[in-house]
């Protein structure tokens, strides 16, 4: 989970974007007359490693092939950047974002559509890359490893308090009140950051966001408000009071804390809850390495157990491009790629969950606890990856848990969709 880039941050990414070309430029060439050399661009700087080690141990069962790895941090401005300029890398991994969705919508990519690794991925998984988009008939992308977003909990808490995993928001409620009495902050809030709103927003958001609720407000535009078919303001009063509900039981001084504050105050046990997704176990980890944690869902709108979702991002998808010269060899790249033992040893290396179906979890305590929701396909992607870049979620959510004034926090988004819809041509 990432705030969002504006100003300086942009010219400096497009600048190293740039250069990035000259450097893709330079690495293009095949290495001999009987070597491939492969363009890879990954967006990950602590998977560096990690893929240079697939990497070698490729080009070792593949000696005809040679990769090249370019990382980048921001490949969604370095992407359109090489794509401009006639340079798009053979293969590359990138976040599954709004980003992706429009690129992968646009054409731009490989279609996997009967690629035989197709069939080993988790079909939940390749469900939140098709609501982000695809070219139509197509599928562009192959989902990799999967973060987790829900309520992290400190489990050794729960278990000298005596207290279950809440299924419903009574349960949950119910939990707060218990470690209150027992002299325990429940959660800790993280509010001087504005995009901490976001995780919370999304997991509760989910349940809201079902049956289609973004295609409809793209088909909606610049008609969307209190009378329109779905709406902020229609479907997502409800998100916000359970949201703000939960913001109750946070710390005092919460509004002024940040999200390095709530990762050191819950990695010294201050507090039993965290409004983070598992991104944030490994700097608390960092902190504290014998912190005992785990994760359970939000509880569903409905307030029916078996209706809960667990919230996921599409941490890394692998997509090729689509006029690569090298396709057969890129294919065989992205098929060692997705190999059970391939995967599964990267995505320990990143504390995340493999998309191939049999592919081995982490004994992590926080994966292996979100790990049914992958099995049984009952996941579903960040809401906020839906909503457009220039519309402010982050900060208008905040105002709201800051003010209390939700009706118009719901107002304000609703406009400023209409707004998006105004300048363009579907309103996306």
């Amino acid at each position: 989970m990432k705030s969002r880039r504006k100003g300086k941050k942009q010219t400096i990414s497009a600048l190293l974007a740039a250069a990035l070309v000259l450097a893709l430029a330079g690495c293009s060439p095949d290495a001999g007359d009987d070597v491939v050399t492969l363009s890879f661009l990954q967006f990950k700087g602590e998977a560096r490693q990690q893929f240079d080690t697939i990497i070698d141990e490729f080009e070792a069962a593949n000696p005809d092939i040679r990769v090249v790895q370019n990382q980048v941090a921001d490949a969604d401005t370095t992407i359109r950047t090489l794509l401009v300029k006639d340079r798009a890398p053979d293969v590359m991994t990138l976040n599954a974002n709004g980003g992706f969705g429009k690129l992968a919508t646009a054409g731009v990519f490989h279609d996997f559509t009967g690629d035989p690794t197709l069939e080993t991925i988790n079909p939940a998984v390749q469900e939140i890359l098709a609501d982000l988009g695809n070219k139509e008939g197509e599928v562009n992308s192959l989902g990799y490893v999967n973060n987790a977003n829900g309520i992290i909990y400190n489990t050794q808490i729960f278990e000298e308090q005596g207290l279950e995993i809440p299924e419903t928001w009574e349960e949950l409620f119910a939990i707060c009140e218990e470690l209150q009495a027992a002299g325990i902050t429940p959660f800790y809030g993280t509010l001087a950051d504005s995009w901490t709103v976001l995780p919370s927003f999304n997991a509760i958001g989910a349940y809201a966001a079902q049956d289609g609720f973004f295609d409809k407000m793209r088909a909606a535009g610049r008609e969307v408000g209190p009378d329109s078919a779905v709406s902020f303001q229609k479907d997502f009063d409800e998100v916000l009071q359970r949201q703000a509900e939960l913001y109750a039981y946070a710390q005092d001084g919460y509004r002024g804390k940040t999200y390095d504050d709530g990762n050191a105050a819950f990695a010294r046990g201050e507090v039993a809850m965290y409004m983070q997704g598992i991104w944030a176990l490994a700097p608390i980890q960092a902190i504290n390495p014998d912190i005992e944690a785990a994760i359970f869902p939000y509880p569903a709108l409905s307030d029916v157990p078996e209706d809960r979702l667990l919230v996921t991002g599409v941490d890394v998808t692998v997509t090729i491009a689509k006029d690569t010269p090298h396709l057969e060899e890129a294919l065989r790249f992205v098929d060692f790629l997705f190999e059970k033992d391939v995967i599964a040893e990267f995505a320990a290396s990143q504390n995340m969950v493999p998309s191939v179906i049999g592919a081995e979890l982490s004994d992590d305590p926080a994966l292996q606890s979100v790990a049914p929701y992958f099995d049984d396909g009952r996941i579903a992607g960040f809401i906020d990856h839906q909503v457009p870049a220039s519309i402010p979620l982050d900060a208008t959510v905040q105002q709201a848990l800051f003010s209390g004034d939700i009706p118009s926090a719901l107002a304000t988004l609703d406009n400023e969709w209409r707004k998006v819809a105004a300048r363009t041509i579907q309103g996306d």
